[in-house]
């Protein structure tokens, strides 16, 4: 069994009891939280590639705030956060003194590391804590954030599963040869079918709250994301020449690299949900 097997093995199921599990809710904060830090992390080794230096101070603090604001979902705290975030990153880097040569690019990866990697995949945790309550109609059902993270991980996993053996066995297509020349259009048709198939797997398995229209809408919005995501991070390396992030999780490179398609789609569950369940 190769490393990419193994860590799968691994990593799944216990990503799939802290979400299924109700006792486990915690433990699926800690995930994404952690998963958030180390991905933020590799971003920044990315941006010292090319001559920035990140200020981690600053990032991790305005990490924390906005990880804790997701957390208890007070998300009318994330512009102040923001904010003091530029403000606290423009002044720490004018601190340090001259040269000044690199301000802008210094500047820039801290901001833009907390915005892409925090912001984005705080939601996760959003989603975790704020739709606690049983789903509609059955009140000794699991959550409705079990039943949306369950449909996101389905949805997501299905697409690049469908995308990655669609595109060995019928890609003939590049998708973005400049970017990511493994990637097929052909790939991406099988990915979105996958999408559109576990989408209606989950409504008719477990998630009938959701209707069918909204599922299959969701899930193509979803996959779209996903592939503008990963073909994102792909150019995030290429810049960088890396080949990837990091190589902490064997046989799928860093923590990064796994996120790519999925921190672009956290806000659209989050606000999805918050507009369909509310």
């Amino acid at each position: 069994m190769n490393s990419r097997l193994v860590t799968a093995a691994i990593a799944l199921p216990v990503l799939i009891a802290s979400i299924v599990y109700p006792p486990l809710k915690l433990l699926f904060v800690v995930i994404a939280a952690a998963a958030v830090l180390v991905g933020l992390y590799e971003f920044w080794l990315l941006a010292r590639r090319v001559g920035a230096k990140p200020d981690v101070v600053v990032g991790y603090a305005a990490t924390a705030a906005l990880l804790v604001a997701f957390f208890y979902n007070e998300l009318l705290l994330v512009i102040p956060i923001v904010l003091a975030l530029v403000i606290a990153a423009l002044a720490a880097e004018m601190l340090r003194g001259a040269p000044f040569d690199k301000m802008i690019l210094s500047v820039g990866s801290t901001v833009l590391g907390v915005l892409y990697v925090a912001l984005l995949g705080g939601h996760m945790l959003a989603v975790r804590t704020g739709f606690d309550q049983p789903a509609p109609g059955h009140p000794d059902s699991l959550s409705v954030s079990t039943h949306l993270l369950s449909f996101f991980f389905l949805v997501l996993m299905g697409s690049d599963t469908g995308a990655y053996y669609t595109g060995r066995a019928l890609g003939r297509h590049k998708l973005a040869p400049g970017i990511s020349p493994g990637k097929t259009w052909e790939g991406a048709a099988g990915g979105m079918f996958a999408s559109l198939l576990m989408a209606a797997v989950a409504h008719y398995w477990f998630f009938p709250e959701l209707s069918l229209p909204a599922a299959l809408g969701l899930a193509a919005v979803m996959n779209v994301l996903g592939v503008v995501g990963d073909l994102t991070e792909s150019a995030l390396k290429r810049g960088a020449k890396a080949k990837d992030a990091a190589q902490i999780l064997p046989g799928h490179g860093g923590f990064l690299d796994r996120l790519d398609s999925l921190l672009f789609n956290a806000p659209v569950l989050y606000y999805f949900a918050l507009f369909y369940f509310r």
